[in-house]
């Protein structure tokens, strides 16, 4: 039986490998970590504990009991962590990004500078076990808030870490706004905004 559920405190773990999982091959994701695909998890788990827990807006799609996708969401005007939050999580940060701490939060504050002002939420993540993609997790995890973004009358916006992701998310009626590339090398990300319907 398939269900989407709050995440809880308790599902932070499963929930992290499996986004850890579903994230092995992203491009962002894997500039972040090109030598340790291993850590991915554990950031999921850093992000989800600090960052994306307190806001309460996370949701899981299991099967028989088995977490196999998770949508990260924050409300409007709570997509920036703060900076009470990033000072509680920069030493874990640095034990998992390692040598790689400075350039990665450069590249992300490059991603966040573009970040809208407009009220909005913030999808900040959605994925899905590999071994389940296809299986419509992840549209269910989209539409179960979507539709709570129609009935507030509330726009919603992403960031699109792969191109070949814009055509699906396009189904949900996002569209591209721009196109951002990270310096230094990094990937390219397309930002995603989508008015209430």
């Amino acid at each position: 039986m398939n269900a989407v559920r709050d995440v809880l405190a308790s599902d932070a773990d499963a929930l992290a490998a499996v986004l850890g999982r579903a994230f092995a091959d992203d491009p962002v994701w894997t500039w972040m970590f090109p030598r340790h695909p291993e850590r991915m998890a554990a950031m999921f788990a850093l992000l989800l504990r600090h960052a994306h827990l307190p806001n309460g807006l996370n949701e899981l799609a299991e099967e028989n009991g088995r977490v196999r996708a998770g949508a990260l969401w924050d409300p409007p005007g709570r997509w920036r962590i703060s900076l009470a939050a990033q000072l509680r999580q920069f030493p874990a940060m640095l034990r998992v990004l390692g040598t790689r701490t400075y350039t990665v939060l450069r590249g992300l504050g490059e991603i966040e500078r573009a970040h809208p002002i407009e009220p909005h939420y913030y999808l900040a993540v959605l994925g899905t076990d590999p071994t389940a993609q296809g299986h419509g997790f992840g549209s269910a995890l989209l539409m179960s808030r979507l539709s709570r973004c129609d009935d507030g009358r509330f726009p919603a916006y992403l960031e699109s870490s792969k191109e070949s992701n814009i055509a699906y998310y396009e189904r949900f009626d996002f569209r591209v706004t721009g196109e951002i590339r990270v310096s230094g090398g990094g990937p390219r990300v397309w930002p995603m905004w989508r008015n209430p319907q």
